[in-house]
């Protein structure tokens, strides 16, 4: 472990371009199902929210997004028009909406996560426990900054 202490710019761009590529391998996994939907990664970030936090507010999605409302507004459209999505207003404040997947959201979202388990499941499956545990643990220092 001493020699991470003195990681060199050639070693950090290497664990970048391996950053990207995992990312780019466990959504381009999902391609295939995305575009038998005409969706695109933005609308399938939406709709792994929507699985996480069901009846998550818009300004709450728009703060785990970090886009503009713009683009939000034109990925919920869409999912709109395909009939995954439905708003509740809250009961206390009929400001707030509230964003569900229905029934046919959440069978997209299975079939995405499906094809995405399989990648992830596997790393981690052929991997020492201490390996995953400390993965776990670097992942969120660096979603953490």
């Amino acid at each position: 472990m001493k020699e991470l202490l003195y990681l060199k710019d050639e070693q950090l761009k290497e664990l970048i371009e391996k950053l990207f590529v995992g990312y780019r391998e466990v959504f381009s996994d999902s391609k295939k199902i995305l575009d038998k939907y005409s969706i695109g990664l933005a609308h399938n970030k939406v709709i792994h929210l929507l699985s996480m936090y069901e009846g998550i507010s818009i300004s709450e999605l728009l703060k785990k997004l970090k886009v503009t409302k713009q683009s939000l507004n034109r990925v919920l459209n869409d999912l709109i028009k395909i009939q995954i999505i439905e708003f509740k207003k809250d009961t206390i404040d009929t400001r707030v909406k509230h964003v569900f997947l229905n029934e046919k959201g959440k069978k997209i979202f299975s079939e995405i996560f499906q094809t995405q388990k399989r990648r992830i499941h596997n790393a981690l499956l052929n991997s020492k426990s201490e390996e995953v545990l400390n993965f776990e643990k670097v992942l969120k220092k660096i979603i953490n900054g």
